[in-house]
């Protein structure tokens, strides 16, 4: 069964195709279309068989689907005879009201997924757009939803509700939903394989654009860093992480600015970007290193945050065995990792610094004598949703 995952921004489609139908579940090929809707949109293409570029228009999220069939069945690169080869397109979902898992797209679901529009504004627009496009232009194929929240079904109520009226959690689904799903699923499953240990227990670090921690206890998370939106948790390149919402009627006073004003900086010029003008880990870096304060503290904040979520979660679960750093930031800032663990000894976490600075992919990076091992885990939330989407497909989900 081949697999068409999908990842879907408002001007881009990425996509990966995987053949779960080999036990070793090869990613057959990859492309991109961005820009889409400009004059020219950059087209890329990778398999087996070559690379391939272009500069051409792309209208919508349709003909970017189109393109990428026509991709994967070109002679020359393609990797499939005929469209009819892709079973269903999954896509990495991030929320609905009342819906969570992974489901066959239909009306209900895009019109729940509208529904919490203005709780993901950055990531349910154009996602409902583009599924709602790709089911008129493309009826006979299976659209398949895996959602973000899914994997953090299994937190406790203790772990997972605010303390509001009960009716805003029962009714309105004000709960701690938690995001990176995929993410945290893949290295659960990665964890477990490789530590080989019963009951396994992991803290889970997605760090990049945006980030979350997540305790896994056994397979399941049992707490997440970020709670009904995105928005929430760690900070993030441009999102705001957690935040008193009490401060918001003193900043619209002094601002005149509207709610959705307020809600829109929050939402996309906080984070890294509000702090120091960066929202790149790397220019952050790069500007701390030429003497920028406000990058320092930038960084400084962000891994204050992270240490605040890893403290709470060595508590939740007690003797910890892992603590895994992964996504673009976790996988590729030495640094990052060096300051999250400093000074952490008493915890029984002891960094390599060698280790910690060298090499590349899947490695341990904690010392002989740590106690908790600390590892960098390249994370693969496309092969989660493909899996997601053909066993809803086959029935074994």
């Amino acid at each position: 069964m081949k697999i068409l995952v999908a990842n879907l921004g408002s001007t881009s489609f990425k996509y990966r195709l995987y053949d779960l139908g080999d036990p070793h579940e090869p990613m057959l090929a990859r492309g991109a279309v961005d820009r889409i809707g400009a004059s020219k949109s950059k087209v890329s293409y990778s398999s087996g068989k070559g690379k391939a570029e272009d500069e051409v228009p792309v209208a919508d999220h349709g003909e970017a689907v189109r393109l990428c069939l026509q991709q994967l069945t070109d002679p020359t690169l393609g990797v499939i005879s005929s469209a009819e080869e892709v079973a269903a397109i999954g896509f990495k979902a991030v929320h609905a009201k009342g819906i969570s898992g992974v489901r066959r797209v239909d009306d209900r679901l895009l019109s729940a997924m509208e529904e919490f529009n203005d709780v993901t504004p950055a990531h349910n627009p154009p996602y409902v757009r583009a599924m709602r496009m790709l089911a008129d232009r493309f009826p006979e194929m299976p659209l398949v939803a895996a959602f973000e929240t899914g994997f953090h079904a299994t937190i406790p109520d203790r772990n997972r509700r605010y303390a509001v009226p009960n009716d805003w959690a029962t009714d309105h689904g004000v709960l701690r939903w938690g995001f990176h799903g995929a993410s945290h699923r893949y290295i659960a499953e990665r964890s477990a394989q490789v530590l080989n240990r019963p009951g396994l227990r992991v803290i889970s670090c997605h760090l990049g654009g945006s980030s979350s921690l997540c305790a896994i206890k056994d397979g399941k998370s049992v707490a997440t860093s970020m709670g009904m939106s995105p928005q929430s948790g760690l900070f993030h390149n441009n999102r705001v992480g957690d935040f008193d919402p009490f401060a918001l009627p003193a900043v619209l006073r002094a601002t005149g600015m509207s709610l959705e004003q307020a809600l829109d900086v929050l939402a996309t010029k906080s984070g890294l970007l509000g702090i120091c003008g960066k929202n790149d880990l790397r220019d952050v870096e790069q500007a701390a290193d030429a003497g920028d304060s406000n990058a320092q503290l930038a960084l400084e904040m962000f891994v204050s945050s992270i240490r605040h979520y890893l403290g709470a979660y060595l508590v939740e679960l007690g003797d910890t065995d892992a603590i895994i750093f992964t996504a673009g930031i976790g996988e590729n800032s030495p640094r990052i990792r060096a300051m999250v663990c400093q000074d952490l000894g008493a915890f029984g976490i002891l960094l390599n610094s060698e280790l910690n600075e060298t090499g590349s992919g899947e490695r341990k990076i904690s010392s002989a004598d740590s106690k908790v091992e600390v590892w960098v885990m390249p994370t693969n939330e496309e092969i989660i949703v493909a899996r997601q989407a053909r066993d809803l497909l086959s029935g074994t989900l």
